[in-house]
């Protein structure tokens, strides 16, 4: 049996998920305080989640990333926006997939069971999260965060790609080419200053983190990252 958590303020299609998901055997409990999001994560401990984006408060994105502190639990968006912006937006802040309202429950339980084979199941991986370090910078690839000494940002996917390959190469100069082969699948039609745009908010995620002047651009060649950070307590 396995448990979902159901965060939808509207009443009516919470009790229609609860009853269709307990009707194949598993276990479905609809959150009741929007306020208390995460902590009724935390005490249920689903298996997956079925995310309303247009919450009280706040709204599903912000809660899918207070999730994805914690936990890699399946997400799965149900809103009634259809623009394929708010799909990317919500991959983007951790979410596993996206419905439109109105659907088809059977869908949703189509969707459920994909998850829960993916990540529980016949199609399950490796269960030991990813997790890059280098000199107490802490890079957290599946939850697209990058921790330092108590402090962490969040990451988007091209952000969590970057740092990722520099992280590997520390010190190295990692050329244009292969950082853009690594973003983006096609990069002949990439405008040239995409790569550039993306290196400067990983500078400013860095010096959030108060690294300052670690990510270095040499002209028309490539980047380095340099370790000029370190994990408190040491030097």
């Amino acid at each position: 049996m396995y448990k979902v958590l159901i965060v939808e303020d509207d009443e009516k299609i919470g009790d229609l998920l609860k009853s269709y998901i307990e009707k194949y055997g598993n276990k479905a409990i609809i959150i009741e305080d929007f306020q208390k999001v995460l902590e009724t994560f935390e005490i249920v401990e689903p298996h997956i989640v079925l995310m309303d984006i247009n919450l009280p408060s706040f709204d599903g994105f912000y809660w899918c990333r207070q999730i994805r502190t914690i936990s890699t639990c399946p997400v799965i968006f149900l809103s009634a926006r259809s623009g394929e912006m708010d799909q990317v937006y919500a991959i983007e802040n951790g979410g596993d997939d996206y419905l439109t309202k109105p659907f088809h429950y059977e869908v949703v339980m189509a969707k459920i069971r994909s998850q829960i084979r993916r990540v529980y199941g016949d199609y399950a991986g490796s269960t030991t999260e990813r997790v890059i370090e280098k000199s107490g910078l802490v890079l957290y690839p599946e939850r697209m965060e990058l921790h330092l000494n108590g402090k962490w940002v969040e990451l988007t996917k091209k952000e969590m790609i970057l740092t990722e390959t520099l992280l590997k190469r520390l010190g190295m100069l990692v050329s244009r080419e292969s950082i853009l082969e690594k973003l983006w699948d096609d990069y002949a039609y990439v405008d040239d200053n995409a790569l550039s745009v993306n290196v400067t908010r990983l500078r400013k995620k860095l010096a959030e983190l108060g690294i300052a002047d670690a990510l270095e651009t040499v002209r028309g060649t490539g980047y380095r990252l340099f370790g000029t950070w370190s994990a408190e307590g040491k030097r």
